[in-house]
């Protein structure tokens, strides 16, 4: 019987599209020069003869109560973005920029998941397969994170490219934990392309997830990112999974991030908040202590706001620079923020405030290094252009939230009296918000100015910020 050969086709390094004859331009993308020659991937005879088992359907509520016993990461924080730990047989992905920290959470992970288990008292069985790293390499990780303690017969470590190796391993062992790292190491026999190729990537996803829904094994896989900080590999990797995580951090920064953009187990945009430290990540409980680390002095342009990012208040300072153009068009540049919401709110200002910034470089910065994706950071980004432009510092002890519109007014924000709330618990005296947000009862030791005008936003700023100028003055007077 003749063999059949193996057939050539492009595959976009962007996206993953496949077409049968090289181009400039991607037709699926629309990217330029990132076809690449690759060979077809050709199923075996065996591969499309395999025997599939009857599927029969059950219950919607059979093994319910199974399903919600979630095995505990160890980190209240990770637990908290997986919606509360991980769940039997689910696929989570974990891609970050290299080094900061992927496979060392995922080694604490798996450590702590063969101590503790699910029920707190006894260990699982756990399998950490790494296509990167050694035996040994791995080993001298865990010393240095202190996790030598942990049994050999509940973490085996498993230095092995082979996915069928890998998975027939794991179901050897009876793993509940199965740890990949990383996707783009593995291959499988069933794709004739090399480890890393997009067909080997989607195929070893596929495989992973049919194991582990089969098995009721939970999967965490490491995936590498690109350039722009998306997973490397098509789309589909993320759409196989049950919970997309990334790993963010600001350059040379100790601290590390992870969120949630896909999790069908939990909400979405969730975030968890780690400090890189000699022995590992460690939870930070509160992060007001990243995003609020303030000169000793008032400076002017800089103001506290409190957004919302998944399902917790948390206080972040904007801060905001208008300088003089010297030459050229006049920059708007944002970081961490919508730059073309930023130029909506510098036309709103000239408007309806008659205070205009044509002439001015405006440079806007989230600390911390975080993504405000909601739209209530609109009012104190006003609140601290105007502060920068007039030279005047807000008071500390502000904070402001709330939306702007185009005709001037200041629009409500969702959960208006939880930010408040989390205001009051760290301290903050005084807070400008959209009038519809104004709490039915007064809080305790929280001033409220409530305003409906951009206008009347910018006044009671700076009547706050002159009552501050006053009380500090007599402090020192006497």
């Amino acid at each position: 019987m003749a063999t059949r050969s193996a057939l050539s086709i492009f595959v976009c390094d962007a996206c993953g599209g496949e077409t049968p004859k090289w181009q400039g331009q991607c037709p699926h993308c629309a990217a330029w020069n990132t076809l690449v020659q690759r060979t077809a991937p050709v199923r075996t005879a065996g591969a499309r003869q395999r025997a599939k088992p009857a599927a029969k359907p059950k219950a919607l509520g059979e093994g319910l109560a199974e399903a919600a016993e979630r095995l505990h990461t160890g980190q209240a924080e990770l637990d908290r973005v997986l919606g509360g730990g991980i769940v039997k047989g689910s696929v989570s992905l974990l891609g970050g920029d290299p080094g900061i920290g992927k496979s060392t959470l995922l080694l604490q992970v798996a450590a702590h998941a063969a101590q503790q288990g699910r029920g707190g008292s006894a260990g699982c069985s756990v399998l950490y397969a790494s296509g990167e790293e050694s035996v040994p390499q791995v080993s001298l990780r865990a010393r240095r994170l202190g996790l030598t303690s942990v049994s050999e017969e509940r973490l085996g470590v498993l230095a092995e490219t082979d996915l069928e190796a890998v998975m027939a391993q794991a179901s050897a062992q009876n793993a509940a934990l199965l740890v990949v790292d990383s996707i783009q190491t593995m291959q499988t026999s069933a794709v004739a392309a090399s480890a890393g190729a997009i067909s080997q990537l989607r195929e070893c996803t596929a495989e992973l997830v049919r194991f582990a829904k089969s098995t009721q094994t939970a999967v965490m896989i490491v995936g590498h990112v690109t350039k722009e900080g998306t997973i490397a590999g098509p789309r589909v990797l993320e759409h196989l999974v049950d919970t997309v995580l990334y790993f963010e951090s600001e350059v040379s920064s100790r601290y590390r991030i992870v969120r949630a953009t896909k999790n069908r187990f939990g909400s979405v945009g969730e975030l968890g908040f780690f400090a890189m430290t000699e022995a590992g990540l460690k939870e930070v409980r509160n992060p007001a202590a990243i995003f609020l680390a303030r000169g000793p002095e008032p400076a002017a342009g800089s103001v506290v706001t409190v957004t919302r990012e998944g399902g917790r208040p948390l206080l972040i300072e904007l801060q905001a620079l208008v300088d003089r153009m010297r030459f050229g068009a006049p920059r708007r540049i944002a970081q961490g923020l919508d730059a073309n919401r930023v130029a909506m709110l510098l036309a709103v200002m000239h408007r309806h405030a008659r205070i205009s910034l044509q002439e001015h470089d405006v440079f806007v910065n989230v600390v911390g290094g975080i993504q405000i994706g909601e739209t209530a950071w609109d009012l104190p980004v006003v609140l601290a252009l105007a502060s920068s432009l007039k030279d005047q510092a807000l008071d500390r002890s502000l904070i402001a939230f709330g939306e702007i519109g185009l005709t001037g007014e200041v629009r409500p924000v969702a959960y208006g009296e939880d930010r408040l709330r989390e205001a009051q618990k760290q301290g903050f005296k005084r807070a400008i918000i959209p009038r519809d947000n104004a709490p039915r009862r007064p809080l305790d030791g929280i001033e409220v100015h409530a305003v409906a005008r951009v206008a009347d936003a910018l006044a009671a700023a700076a009547q706050v910020a002159g009552a501050a100028e006053v009380v500090a003055g007599a402090q020192i007077g006497t």
